[in-house]
């Protein structure tokens, strides 16, 4: 059994940074893709960020230059640095890890 922990969301004001974590437990003896998706009310869910051992962060065109997707491995833990939050990057964001676990979403609102 796989668990992944988000932490990290909260209210903020536009402009502002937020910082999620995501912390994988369980039956996991190697960590391979991990990454941070997002749902906004009425919306599908998209791809923010992930990244494979060995290969360049992929990341959403609406975010590059704002967030950043980092890992440690040994900790099995993902994060997303969150700068320049707009109000359009409210969401729940959901961790995921390969091949298809998904943490529970941690809500992210931005507004004044």
């Amino acid at each position: 059994q796989v668990q992944l922990v988000e932490s990290g969301g909260g209210l903020v004001q536009p402009g502002g940074s937020l910082r999620l974590s995501c912390a994988a437990s369980g039956n996991i003896y190697s960590l391979g893709s991990m990454g941070w998706y997002r749902q906004a009310p009425g919306k599908q869910r998209e791809l923010v960020a992930t990244s494979t051992r060995g290969d360049s962060p992929n990341y959403a065109d609406s975010v590059k230059g704002r967030f950043t997707i980092s890992r440690d491995d040994a900790k099995k833990t993902v994060y997303l640095q969150m700068n320049s939050l707009k109000p359009e990057d409210t969401a729940v964001y959901y961790c995921w890890l390969s091949a298809n676990y998904w943490g529970q979403g941690t809500q992210v609102t931005v507004s004044s």
